[in-house]
């Protein structure tokens, strides 16, 4: 048992990359990958917990692309996040990511005034204190989301994303991300995979996925992640056959958060079946640097 795509509390998630390392120890697992929002600052930690637990490690990172992304006549209206898998983080990488949390930290104040503006009083250091205890904490929307359950203002972070800080909700504020090519050219400048994850969050029809698909591919796209928990089994099924006969790679993960995503399980994916290790087999890139050393 595997798993592509995880969190850790180096951005939303609740376990440290150890505490991480040790849960995907405890369950059996053979290898996992660490893919936190926006940053690489978990990644030395879980390999070394890795190599203690005797686990092989992928070090990853999950990127944000830009929403205003399109291949003329095809739109993306949803979520764009890209994977990069099997990193060696570059200085340009970087550099690029201090200015991902900069710009993080510019829209995490405007959804405080908006939380503000509704009434509710809030100080930007009890919202940091839901994201840990580093010296930079990373805050994120679950981050605000807690803050809201403790406030009594909603029971759980699923009540909090549809009543308030998911998309169109009274405090979202849209997040920037990166050009598409651009994103993938620094994931590929630190020796790892450009991955679309979670393709149906991108909102786009069944019948315009497969150009859009192969035209990502063209500006660097190196596989999709076809097995992901919010999607159904035979949607996954889908994805996975349309992927392999574009020549993509295909990935599996369980995009586990910990509490503020309970249905999300380590080493887990679509319909709660297995990550099975043909998903990093496949790759024979990714194989390789999650050897057990």
């Amino acid at each position: 048992m595997i798993d592509l795509h995880t969190h850790s509390n180096a951005s939303d998630g609740d376990l440290s990359p150890a505490a991480l390392a040790a849960a995907a120890a405890e369950k059996g697992m053979r290898a996992f990958a660490l893919t936190d929002h926006d940053t690489t600052a978990g990644l030395a930690e879980a390999e070394r917990a890795s190599v203690e637990h005797g686990l092989g490690f992928i070090p990853g990172v999950e990127l944000e692309i830009s929403p205003s992304f399109s291949v003329p006549p095809l739109a993306v209206s949803g979520e764009f996040h890209l994977l990069g898998l099997g990193i060696r983080p570059t200085g340009l990488l970087l550099e690029t990511l201090r200015m991902l949390e900069l710009e993080r930290d510019r829209r995490n104040r405007l959804i405080l005034e908006k939380i503000r503006e509704a009434g509710i009083a809030a100080d930007y250091s009890e919202i940091e204190a839901f994201a840990g205890t580093s010296a930079r904490p990373l805050v994120g929307r679950p981050h605000f989301g807690a803050f809201l359950i403790s406030r009594k203002i909603v029971k759980n972070q699923e009540q909090a994303f549809a009543r308030y800080l998911g998309r169109g909700r009274p405090f979202y504020i849209p997040k920037k991300g990166l050009p598409f090519e651009r994103a993938a050219a620094l994931i590929h400048d630190s020796g790892g995979l450009a991955v679309l994850a979670h393709p149906m969050s991108l909102y786009v029809a069944w019948g315009r996925l497969p150009e859009l698909l192969g035209r990502l591919k063209e500006l660097g796209l190196d596989g999709i992640e076809a097995w992901h928990p919010t999607a159904k089994a035979g949607t996954c099924r889908r994805l996975e056959e349309l992927g392999r006969g574009l020549g993509l790679y295909i990935t599996a993960g369980s995009d586990f958060h910990g509490s503020a995503r309970p249905d999300r399980k380590l080493g887990r994916t679509a319909g709660d079946a297995k990550i099975e290790d043909r998903f990093l087999e496949d790759i024979p890139q990714l194989a390789e640097i999650g050897q057990v050393h």
